[in-house]
């Protein structure tokens, strides 16, 4: 199989997919103010393709911060993509579109991947596409795209989750996840006066999430919404840590960018060595795929702005580059498996 990308800063779609051929599988990465003008100028210049697109920035070896970005696959996939709909109330009423889907591209948890735009509901959407997926054993890559738009097949949807089960026939697929960041002394807590559905924490350890934090880190209301990218918190998953963004104060508590619920055990995490963490993945993807021919990933945006800030994000997606063809979606949101974590890399790579 074959990726490319294609971009205009202006956003001139028409301009940026000059001269692609045959594509088998279109991911649309737009801005909020042409996003359904280009939906549905992709679908009539390659109608019948199947598309997924979000509102978002996308990249390869540059970042695209405003236009178009499009990334192609060719030469070797087969794919089907489609939606979920009413992901706020009820998605599994559409779940069997999904289970179609990959009973039509036939693949397997060896050679197929599935691939999701997210309007919103992360945690229940990826749970909801898991009780298909699973039985499969096909893993999912993705992330939520902004202004709770996305689109399938040139038609465009709001409080939905777009989708594309995407099937390798030249080899494997595998997907990663990167964390840069590892826990922070040997602070631990439990979780309460949480509001799931507003992504609300309020205590920590019976005190109000709001002071614990600042107590530890020695920082300002202000200050508290920069220093996530330093120190978010993380939820224990097992052996894995689910990282969690602060979004915002709310009073004494902290609204977060992923549900926080009673009871759940917490950890303050820190900032780790992520040139050396990058160079670790690219090494662990190499070993792991001699011969690669495709790497889509999705990086948080307060991955996108720490790097920036750093000074590292050319530096980065140069590092990426060496895998070969390298491009994504800056997301709002990551989504690996079942797990809908933030400030995380989440990739899949084919073989």
């Amino acid at each position: 199989m074959k990726q490319t990308f294609h971009m205009d800063r202006g956003g001139n779609l028409e301009q940026a997919v000059r001269g692609l051929r045959a594509p088998q599988f279109l991911m649309l990465m737009s801005n909020e103010r042409q996003f359904e003008e280009h939906v549905k100028a992709l679908e009539q210049l390659f109608p019948g393709v199947p598309s997924i697109g979000c509102i978002g920035m996308s990249y390869d070896a540059k970042v695209v911060e405003n236009g178009v970005g499009v990334i192609a696959f060719s030469g070797g996939v087969s794919a089907a993509a489609n939606v979920l709909e009413q992901v706020s109330v009820m998605p599994v009423k559409y779940i069997d579109r999904l289970k179609q889907d990959v009973q039509r591209v036939n693949g397997g948890g060896r050679d197929t991947v599935c691939i999701d735009f997210c309007a919103g509901n992360d945690a229940c959407v990826l749970t909801t596409l898991n009780t298909v997926l699973k039985g499969r054993g096909i893993p999912l890559v993705g992330g939520t795209g902004d202004g709770g738009r996305v689109s399938a097949n040139g038609v465009v949807y709001r409080d939905a989750v777009a989708y594309a089960i995407v099937k390798n026939l030249g080899g494997r697929v595998k997907t990663y996840k990167e964390n840069i960041y590892h826990q922070m002394g040997g602070y631990r807590f439990i979780a309460s006066n949480t509001d799931r559905a507003n992504y609300i924490l309020g205590t920590l350890n019976g005190r109000p999430a709001k002071q614990v934090y600042q107590e530890i880190l020695h920082v300002t209301d202000q200050e508290i919404l920069t220093r996530t990218f330093q120190n978010p918190f993380g939820k224990l998953n097992g052996e894995d840590v689910c990282i969690i963004s602060i979004k915002e104060v709310k009073g004494n508590a902290l609204a977060c960018f992923r549900q926080v619920n009673d009871s759940d055990i917490l950890i303050l995490l820190e900032l780790g060595d992520y040139r050396e963490i990058v160079r670790r993945t690219i090494r662990q993807i190499c070993q792991d795929f001699p011969r690669r021919s495709a790497v889509f990933s999705v990086n948080c945006l307060f991955r996108y702005k720490l790097f920036s800030e750093q000074g590292y994000m050319g530096e980065y997606l140069r590092d990426m580059a060496a895998l070969g063809s390298h491009a994504g979606l800056v997301g709002y949101g990551e989504h690996y498996n079942d797990r809908f974590v933030n400030q995380s890399m989440t990739c899949a790579v084919f073989e």
